[in-house]
Parts: C-alpha cells; structure tokens; sequence
C-alpha cells in the first residue's frame, strides 16, 4: 500500500481515517477537500483543480481522500489500493452534524484555515443521495487490478487501523 484511495460519504470519516493511515505508513495524505475549495467554500478552478489532481498523483506516495467524481477514475488508475468507508448513511448524517457542532468555534485539522465548517442543505442532500451501490459498481472494475478495502462500520475501522499498526 503506497498510492491509496479512501473513498466513501460525506461524513463517513475519510479524513480522520486517512489522517491516521498516514501517521501508521509514514505515508503522505493528501485531503481533497482543502484544494477544491477556495475561501469561503468556493470551487477552484476546473483545470487549476485537475492540474494539482495530476501534480498528486504522480507524487511517489500518497493517500488520497475525497470522492470527489470528475477525478476519481484517474486517481484509481494510478493508485495500488481502493478503501471504501461503507458506514450506514444515518451514521454519516449523524456526523456532520456533530461535527458542525464540534468544530463550530475551532478549526477543523483537515480544512485550512479560510475554510470554517459549515453545513449546508447541498451537503446534507449529497449524504442523503449517496449511492452505495454505484459505488461498489465503480470500485468492482477494479477486482484483480488493485487491492479494494470495504469497511462497513467504526468497529472494522478501528480493527484495521489496529492491524496496520501491529504489521
């Protein structure tokens, strides 16, 4: 596992989990969501985005989360291992309202600092549409090409994070 990409519904936890894959490999992460957006949540710029997307994955190493469409095949192609945070859609939800409220007067450690947490009826909407099948659609054209990880509940989370840390 050098070049990982952790996928899975706003809120599943793709950035906690990533964050500590990285400190257990020693292995760059890399949090989408702090380079799509601009102050005050605005998108960048398409080809400025896709050009930093390229940048990234041709680094050596690196984990990747974000699930982020438009870009998410060609960071497969060049990854070695596909991690899918399957938690239960109301477990998603129910964590970006916590975290709305957790970090509502503090910075959040995966967003810069110009980027407050913030929730909104779009990201709410995007939790609640989320398709678990299209994505094992997606991620199963890959069986026998890369190594694809489905973690279904915080228990396999913290079961694999503690595997990885006794390796």
């Amino acid at each position: 596992m050098k070049r990982i990409v952790v996928v899975g519904n706003n809120g599943s936890g793709k950035s906690v989990f990533s964050t500590q894959l990285g400190e257990k490999l020693h292995i760059p992460v890399i949090h989408l969501d702090v380079y799509f957006h601009l102050p005050g949540w605005k998108k960048r710029p398409t080809e400025e985005f896709l050009k930093l997307h390229d940048q990234f994955i041709g680094k050596k190493e690196w984990i990747i989360d974000g699930t982020y469409r438009k870009t998410l095949e060609k960071r497969i192609n060049a990854a070695d291992t596909i991690i899918f945070l399957d938690i239960p859609k109301w477990l998603a939800f129910y964590r970006l309202i916590k975290r709305r409220i957790m970090y509502r007067h503090r910075k959040r450690p995966d967003l810069p600092d110009f980027l407050k947490e913030k929730i909104s009826v779009l990201l709410l909407r995007k939790n609640l549409t989320f398709s678990r099948k299209k994505m094992y659609e997606f991620i199963n054209r890959y069986k026998g090409s890369k190594t694809i990880i489905v973690l279904k509940s915080p228990t396999e989370i913290d079961n694999f994070l503690n595997t990885i840390k006794n390796q």
